[in-house]
């Protein structure tokens, strides 16, 4: 999410608090890339046909269709192919002494409802495990990054700090297909709790169960999403209407970064198998969509407060946009020529 419309709900408990940098749990990542110089690349299933041909858009400016709605205000989208569901992140206002925002997980079979995955998630923005069985979350009840297994809800903790210190409040995360977590620290959902970061925003990375700090210098960083032959991190910088490219090595690391493209207030992001980046920018209620050199190929309208993409449906060919305006946010789907990334 972008702004402050909403605030998150966050209780660090006496066992997070304690711990610093946890294992991402029970997720089976998959084998490193044959080549020990290249970075590993997508996640298994997701873009293993090889390089898609054509035009992802159907021409310049095309328009998405609202699918359902009547939510508080949505985030996070992502498809679970085996069920045939979309998975958001819906927030409510922000309660209590320290205004944190409560969150729900929503399982839904567009254009209809079909339940409750985690009903007190805290959640934001969600992405899969590289094993397809969890949901990986960043959560900013707690101020953590959090795992969900998909066959009942358990929740476990990714990462809880860094050096000691409460994340802001954990929004957008990606995984890359070796299980190396990425996600992004602005303060939108930090409510009254203590800032623990000196007033910076961040980009982190979890390795193995340890916190590496990616960026530290990034105002409020909102999207992320990885290329998909892992060698390109993206990165939405809504404090500076830009958005960042870092060069990802093997290990993980990264390194300088430059600017891929400049939009108002980017928010969520996907890519197709293409490596087309398709950025939202809450304010202006639209989609952006780049080739992988940065050149726009066009927009998607989906109205205002945009927040958050995601491919799926058959194929993963269906682009879901959440969007809508708080207490009544839905969520819009239009059908593209290349399949992409189901977060």
């Amino acid at each position: 999410m972008t702004i402050d419309l909403i605030r998150s709900p966050a209780r660090r408990s006496a066992a997070l608090a304690g711990a610093l940098c946890l294992v991402l749990a029970a997720v089976s990542p998959v084998p490193a890339a044959a080549d020990p110089g290249t970075p590993p690349g997508a996640p298994p299933g997701v873009c293993d046909t090889g390089t898609p041909g054509g035009p992802p858009l159907p021409g310049t400016a095309p328009a998405a269709t609202r699918l359902l709605g009547g939510f508080s205000f949505l985030e996070g989208p992502v498809w679970i192919a085996g069920a045939g569901q979309l998975l958001v992140s819906d927030m409510s206002p922000a309660t209590g002494a320290q205004q944190v925002q409560p969150s729900t997980i929503h399982r839904l079979v567009p254009p209809a409802r079909a339940g409750t995955f985690v009903g007190a998630s805290g959640s934001n923005g969600l992405a899969l495990s590289p094993d397809g069985q969890q949901v990986i979350a960043a959560t900013h009840d707690s101020r953590t990054v959090s795992a969900f297994r998909l066959s009942d809800g358990a929740r476990t903790v990714v990462a809880s700090g860094y050096q000691g210190r409460a994340f802001n409040s954990p929004n957008d995360v990606t995984v890359r297909g070796d299980g190396v977590v990425y996600f992004t620290d602005p303060n939108f959902q930090r409510g009254r709790r203590a800032d623990e970061m000196g007033g910076r925003t961040n980009v982190f990375r979890v390795v193995n169960g340890q916190v590496f700090l990616v960026d530290g210098t990034v105002r409020q960083p909102n999207g992320i999403a990885l290329s998909p032959d892992g060698r390109v991190l993206y990165v939405g910088a809504y404090g500076e209407n830009r958005i960042y490219a870092y060069a990802v090595q093997p290990d993980g690391s990264t390194g300088a970064r430059s600017v891929f493209a400049s939009i108002a207030t980017p928010d969520g992001v996907t890519v197709d198998c293409a490596g087309n980046v398709y950025w939202v920018s809450n304010g202006e209620g639209r989609v952006h969509v780049f080739s992988p050199a940065g050149v726009e190929l066009g927009t998607i309208s989906s109205g205002a407060g945009a927040t958050n993409v995601a491919f799926g449906g058959s194929g993963r060919r269906t682009l879901f946009i959440t969007a809508g305006r708080t207490g009544d946010y839905g969520v819009y789907g239009i059908e593209l020529g290349v399949p992409g990334y189901p977060y």
